[in-house]
Order: structure tokens, then sequence, then C-alpha cells
């Protein structure tokens, strides 16, 4: 679908982080005007506007005449889970979502779409269950953080505001992400199977991610709650082997369960992250007939390693479960 952007501004909550640092460059190279919404404004940066991320300020008036709103504020997830950091990390994105709200009912001219950052975790870890739109919300902390992130988006979206949710899966990207980390493993013979290897893993590539936020920005018939992946989620084993490949590493030692937490304490991360997954398509993407430039994990690979150039865009007509 072609979007023209030239000359709107939209503003990104969060603009200097990993996502909001690739959208905004997404967005320039289209023409808009990008204000990014942070708590700390480079020098000389006319459009970063500074903010606290949970009270409304002088910075709303850059709200005031945009074309959108796009809201990528959250605390990372890749910590111990301690009482404190899931304070911390339903308080962050209650209060920036709270904060975007309040200053939305007090310009006259509010934006005409508000895209909405939330998770995949939200349907929980489901071992085998190919997971939906229409797939009930799932037991544990990260389906409370997504309920209580969703809730409040919901409770703040003006009327007459356009309010899209993306429930985004894995972002597949060199420039920042999880990748990296994974992907430094791999290198150092270390990413073999993990834990049973058969939690799932549903990604999505940078390009196709910077895609569908412009597509949730411009497009008047996306609305509601989408699932953020591609077409074909896979097991971790497949992942990670696919992974090996591509940074050209013939082997991977597995790490049993016991390893990951252990390491997990020492490195003061979520063993979670790496144990647990789910198998996540969009059922409504593929009904809107969005054409993804990498439905497959070895394409994706492929052109984020260089391997090969960049394929063409393929229709995704259909949902097919893993295996």
């Amino acid at each position: 679908m072609e979007t023209n952007l030239r000359g709107k501004r939209i503003v990104i909550a969060g603009g200097l982080g990993f996502l909001g640092s690739l959208l905004g460059e997404w967005l320039r190279k289209r023409g808009a005007a990008v204000i990014s919404l942070t708590r700390s404004p480079r020098a000389g940066e006319s459009n970063d506007i500074g903010w606290d991320a949970e009270s409304v300020g002088d910075w709303k008036h850059c709200l005031n005449g945009a074309a959108a709103v796009v809201n990528l504020v959250g605390r990372s997830v890749d910590c111990v889970k301690n009482q404190r950091n899931r304070e911390e990390i339903i308080r962050s994105r209650v209060h920036a979502t709270r904060a975007i709200g309040m200053a939305l009912r007090e310009v006259e001219n509010p934006p005409r779409s508000w895209v909405q950052m939330s998770t995949a975790h939200a349907f929980g870890d489901p071992p085998e269950a190919l997971c939906d739109e229409n797939s009930p919300i799932g037991f544990g902390f990260a389906p409370e953080v997504a309920v209580a992130w969703e809730g409040e988006y919901r409770r703040w979206l003006p009327e007459g505001t356009r309010g899209v949710v993306l429930r985004t899966s894995f972002v597949l990207s060199r420039r920042g992400g999880a990748l990296g980390t994974l992907e430094r493993l791999a290198r150092f013979g270390l990413g073999g199977k993990i834990g049973t290897g058969r939690q799932g893993v549903s990604w999505v590539h940078e390009k196709d991610m910077m895609r569908l936020l412009e597509r949730a920005i411009a497009d008047a018939s996306m609305s509601g709650m989408y699932v953020a992946t591609a077409p074909s989620p896979v097991s971790m084993s497949d992942f990670l082997r696919e992974l090996r490949r591509a940074v050209q590493m013939p082997f991977g030692l597995p790490s049993p369960a016991w390893m990951v937490r252990i390491g997990s304490v020492l490195l003061r991360s979520d063993p979670e992250l790496a144990l647990f997954g789910r198998y996540c398509v969009s059922r409504r993407l593929s009904e809107d007939g969005f054409r993804f430039c990498y439905p497959g994990l070895r394409a994706a690979f492929d052109d984020l390693y260089g391997r090969h150039p960049a394929v063409s865009s393929v229709a995704v007509t259909a949902i097919n479960r893993p295996t």
C-alpha cells in the first residue's frame, strides 16, 4: 500500500529507543516531519522534545495538529523480575500512555491516529497453540503487563482519534533488540538448543515492522488490535539453527533449563524470555492482504546478514500451524 507522509508531523514517544530510532529514520526518508518525545533530548536537536513520560507539560503542544502519535515507551523486560522491576515495567507503560492521553484531551486539534505498542506476550506461553487476534489473554506477569498497558490506552483514546494497537513479537534487527545477544552466543558456539527447544519464537523483520507502523499511521482502514508478526513462527531449535547458518557457525552447544537459569542470575536477565515462547500469527493482516517482504525466517536472516539480496514481497494468503 502506498502512503503519503510528506510534510506530515509524526510524534514518536520513546523516539530515541531501539524501535523509535528505526521508525524515525524510516519516516524521515518518506518526507515526514518527526518529533521525538524523550527523557534525554540530544543537544542541538530541535526535533527532540523532553518529557518525563508521566505528566503533561509544554511538550503537549507538539501533538496539536500532528498527523499521528506513536507510543513506544516501556522499560525493558529483560531483567530480574523482582517486585521493584515488575512495578517499574508496568508503571513505565501505564504512566506514559496516560500522559499522552491526557495531553491529547488538552490540545485543540489532536492527531487523527494514535498507534500504540503492546506485546505478543499477552497470550502467555502456550506450548503448542497457534495464537492470533481471537486468542484469549494468557496467564502470568507478561499478560498482566499487556492488560494494564492496553487498558490504559483504551481508557484515554479520544473520541474521533483512530486507534491501532500492535501486539509486537521479536523484532529482528542488528541495530538493537535481543538479536545481538543471540548472535554473540551463536558465534561463540553456544547457540544450540535452549531448554526443550520446542518453545515458539514469533518474529518479524525490522523492515516489515516499520512497514506495519507506517501503515498503522497512514491507513484509515486500520483500527483496533493487530498481532505484529511474520506469518511463520518457528520453534526455538529451528530459530537457532537458522541463526547459526546465517553466522556460519556449524555447531551450537545446548543449554539446558538449569544452565539458563543460573546464567540469568549472573547476567541479571530473565530466563523465561528464552525458556518460554509462543507461536503467533496475524489473522487480521492476512485478511487485509498485507504483504510481508520477509515471510520466512531464512530470507529474513539472509537479508540481515548480507547473504543474498532482499527478496520481493510475498502475499500472505493463509495461516498454517507451525510444525
